[in-house]
């Protein structure tokens, strides 16, 4: 039986002693009408503690782009068909799903994007004006705007300041305090930093202290489940492994060629070289009315990226470079437009680098979709790229999810975890270097669209993986632990 002051009464302890504390003070002050308003307050705060303890309103933090983070989207969603009342708190940026801005038991909570210092102060103390203003930000949110949670969860990473502010509030509230492991923060930041800097070590330590304090935790990868039971102090993570939801499948034809049209607009590699609004470079209308594929097609790559540093995207830019040279020296292959979705730091940077290709065979376009239109463009193609590096070595790319929802097969890069999600031959293949990605799509597509016995053996070994989504998966997992 646990003891008094153990962690599981913790909450009450706080919640106890502030009352404590504060009614001696204005005792001994003689300010007894305040003392009588209160006890009246604190009386209220003690039923709203009583029903968080057993209610159905979750408070889901993600401090970043709302819009980018579909799997605290997606949970946010599945609470909402469960009965919650959902409040998800995070930054705006990108359009979130229609169906979370359209659902009435999910309330949205944009956060302006915090205040940035002028370089001229050291680094250090512009990150801790940052963490302040973010904490600043979320006590707002959590304590004055939003009601009483029954249950709290924190996308992480970033560690800083959600997990100290969730547990915090958490034990204030009463509430259910549940971490979604995604990856480890810590190990991102030692990506621009070294990995001994202070501002790593205190970022590790604060992941360490106030992570296994929660009373729930999900992460993405076995790998992951056994890290945090043997390093963490987490012995009863339970792995919630990134499944898509149904709007990921493949793309009817129709919609395909709908799709292309309206793309072609805004980028040129989509249309036709008759610019005939009939046609599109992949698809044309009979005059029947129907839609066919075009048999002089260019294949279709997508590679979505978040162009940050744990991505090598000179990768798959040299394995195009190798692919151009291999048409030009001859070799039977199609053209190829590669479409790169995604925004971050180093976008710019790389693009620069496109502008300077003057190639014949090989286009590339860097379209920015709606969140509908993201999952139609994955349906309608050929070959899928993922650069996605694990900075742990134990998370797995959720665009490879969607990728493989859609029938989508892929070439991912290995890391050491991976083979959780890409079986090599199987459902798709790993490489490990730009010679290996640039062999491989040249492979698949040889005489291509005529020839695709190897694309087609990895769609219908990616029929098994389509079967279980995300909902089921969800309530598998997750749901049944919410009162745990």
């Amino acid at each position: 039986m646990p003891g008094i002051f153990s962690e599981e009464h913790l909450d009450i302890i706080l919640q106890g002693g502030m009352v404590i504390f504060m009614e001696i003070y204005l005792y001994f002050q003689g300010l007894y009408s305040i003392m009588i308003l209160s006890i009246a307050l604190f009386a209220f705060m003690a039923s709203g503690f009583r029903i968080a303890k057993a209610g159905s309103r979750a408070c889901i933090i993600v401090l970043g782009d709302i819009g980018r983070s579909p799997r605290m989207q997606y949970h946010a969603l599945s609470l909402a068909k469960t009965g919650f009342d959902v409040d998800i708190v995070g930054y705006g940026g990108s359009t979130p799903h229609s169906d979370l801005i359209e659902n009435d038991k999910i309330t949205q909570h944009v956060m302006s994007d915090p205040m940035t210092l002028p370089g001229v102060f050291p680094g250090l103390f512009r990150y801790t004006f940052k963490v302040m203003y973010q904490i600043a930000q979320l006590f707002f949110v959590i304590f004055v705007k939003m009601k009483w949670p029954s249950h709290i969860f924190v996308q992480n990473p970033p560690a800083i300041p959600t997990l100290p502010v969730a547990w915090f509030a958490s034990k204030i509230y009463g509430s259910k305090f549940i971490v979604d492991w995604h990856n480890y923060g810590y190990t991102i930041m030692a990506l621009t930093n070294k990995p001994t800097s202070p501002i790593v070590r205190l970022a590790k330590w604060i992941e360490r202290t106030f992570g296994p304090r929660a009373d729930g935790h999900f992460c993405v990868t076995d790998a992951m489940k056994k890290d945090l039971a043997q390093n963490w102090g987490v012995p009863k993570a339970i792995t919630l492994y990134d499944r898509p939801p149904e709007i990921f499948k493949p793309t009817p034809l129709t919609e395909q060629h709908e799709l292309f049209s309206r793309l072609s607009k805004d980028y040129p590699v989509f249309a036709s070289s008759d610019s005939s609004p009939q046609h599109t470079v992949f698809t044309e209308r009979k005059s029947s009315r129907s839609i066919t594929k075009r048999g002089d097609r260019p294949a279709l790559v997508v590679s979505g990226t978040s162009w940050t540093e744990d991505e090598d995207f000179s990768i798959l830019l040299n394995a195009l470079e190798s692919y151009e040279d291999a048409i030009s020296s001859g070799l039977s292959l199609p053209n190829l437009v590669c479409a790169i979705t995604g925004k971050g730091p180093m976008k710019k940077y790389y693009m620069d680098i496109i502008a300077k290709k003057n190639w014949k065979h090989v286009k590339i376009c860097t379209p920015w979709l709606t969140a509908e239109d993201y999952p139609k463009l994955l349906g309608s193609a050929d070959v899928g790229v993922c650069l996605h590096k694990s900075s742990s070595g134990l998370d797995l790319p959720m665009k490879v999810v969607d990728m493989f929802g859609c029938g989508l097969p892929v070439c991912a890069i290995h890391f050491n975890c991976l083979d959780e999600l890409v079986k090599h031959n199987e459902n798709g293949l790993v490489f490990h270097d730009k010679e290996e990605l640039a062999q491989q799509l040249q492979d698949l597509l040889c005489d291509f669209p005529e020839k695709q016995k190897q694309l087609e053996t990895f769609r219908d070994n990616l029929k098994s993986f389509q079967e279980l989504r995300w909902e089921e998966s969800w309530n598998n997992t997750v749901r049944k632990t919410l009162y745990i």
